[in-house]
């Protein structure tokens, strides 16, 4: 059975990382952007890192500029906005595309584990959804992703246990990271 361990990725210097140097951790694997209505939620994934890091929990942080070109830097103008505005310290990895063609493997894999359930109810949700189906509708049956911020926590095994759309609560992430570390 395939895990998120059987994955070769790119740094963001282009370097090939296998992530099974993650093998035994808990991981949040986020496709990320700087320009987004989403981008504070930075700063709540690094204090949720600082406060678990040291019980085998990752955040590992692939932008993407798929999603009306909120993420348009290179990768170093990009770590250097997170690491500036929010002082991550996760692992960010290359840019990426997590739709269509190109999609990276990685994506489209954790997305067919745990598929798209919708981004939830209410008037902010019902909007983000119409914008999202105009923005990815040239990706066909190759849309993986809805938008920027969307979660997947793997546990330790590299199993992918869970999907969170960006309009989750973090709060809601927290107490799930936190469930997976007790196990």
């Amino acid at each position: 059975m395939k895990t998120v361990y059987d994955f070769i990725i790119k740094d963001r210097k282009g370097n090939e990382v296998s992530l099974s140097q993650y093998q035994g951790n808990v991981l949040l694997i986020v496709n990320t952007a700087t320009g987004c209505g989403f981008t504070p939620q930075y700063e709540q994934l690094e204090a949720m890192y600082k406060e678990f890091k040291d019980k085998g929990f990752e955040i590992l942080d692939f932008p993407c500029n798929q999603f009306a070109n909120q993420a348009p830097g290179n990768e170093e103008q990009i770590h250097e906005f997170c690491t500036l505005k929010f002082g991550t310290e996760f692992p960010q990895f290359r840019k990426i595309d997590v739709n269509g063609e190109n999609a990276d493997p990685l994506f489209a894999f954790l997305a067919t584990e745990k598929p798209f359930e919708g981004f939830g109810p209410g008037f902010k949700n019902a909007a983000l959804k119409k914008f999202a189906h105009m923005n990815n509708k040239a990706f066909g049956d190759k849309t993986y992703i809805g938008w920027n911020f969307t979660k997947f926590l793997v546990d330790r095994e590299g199993n992918v246990v869970s999907r969170f759309e960006p309009t989750y609560s973090m709060d809601e992430v927290k107490a799930a990271v936190a469930k997976e570390l007790d196990k």
